[in-house]
């Protein structure tokens, strides 16, 4: 086990924007950061009401974000147009190319949501758009499977052999891994122990193949898990 702390990650403050990056982005780069087999992105996001992301272009990335305070509004030009709130999933499949927006909803209260980028498996795909919401009593004490190569099990699906799981963990409360491959375990918030150490709000933690993952609450929080090939 590998571990990043929160406080490792880049920063970057443009006033109406706070982001931590945990790999290279933008001005922050880190060669030894620069992702994690096909996940190349994980920024966390805060952004002051009334302001957000003017239209811009992405292409050939999977593109997922996951709101964790506040609303985000979101619009494309694939003719999509939707609000997001805690516990929804977001998928874009860029593709050939597309162009979108991401504000906050409100004028008065903050947004806090996680942008995630992960390598496709094939480039020049039609671009395409999915989103879903996850209620915590899915994700409860237990790894709710939130988006994968397939879409099974009511998740998302994405262009890429990767399984994305969400839990929230109570203290004291224990769940079993799922099995995985390369795994990229990310904590939300809260504070977890995980093989024997603490991991906090922001902390990340890098594993090899079929390597042990025994987590338990510390602290009531949720976190993310990535199965990777």
């Amino acid at each position: 086990m590998i571990i990043r702390r929160s406080n490792e990650r880049g920063y970057a403050d443009h006033g109406w924007l706070r982001s931590l990056h945990t790999f290279s982005f933008a001005n922050y780069v880190d060669r030894n950061h620069m992702g994690f087999r096909a996940l190349r992105v994980i920024n966390e996001d805060r952004v002051a009401g009334g302001h957000g992301f003017g239209a811009h272009p992405h292409r050939d990335m999977e593109i997922i974000s996951y709101v964790l305070e506040g609303e985000m509004e979101h619009k494309d030009n694939m003719g999509n147009g939707e609000v997001m709130r805690p516990g929804d999933v977001q998928r874009m499949s860029a593709g050939t190319g597309v162009l979108h927006s991401e504000f906050n909803h409100s004028k008065e209260n903050g947004l806090h949501f996680l942008q995630i980028w992960i390598e496709p498996k094939q480039l020049g795909i039609k671009p395409s758009y999915e989103h879903k919401a996850f209620p915590s009593a899915e994700r409860q004490g237990q790894w709710r499977l939130v988006a994968s190569e397939e879409g099974r099990d009511g998740s998302v699906s994405i262009n890429q052999d990767v399984n994305l799981y969400a839990g929230l963990f109570s203290a004291g409360e224990q769940a079993t891994t799922p099995p995985s491959r390369y795994a990229w375990l990310h904590v939300v918030n809260g504070e977890m122990e995980v093989n024997g150490e603490t991991l906090s709000a922001g902390d990340a933690a890098a594993f090899q193949p079929d390597e042990a993952i025994n987590l338990t609450g510390k602290e009531a929080g949720e976190v993310l898990l990535f199965d990777l090939a």
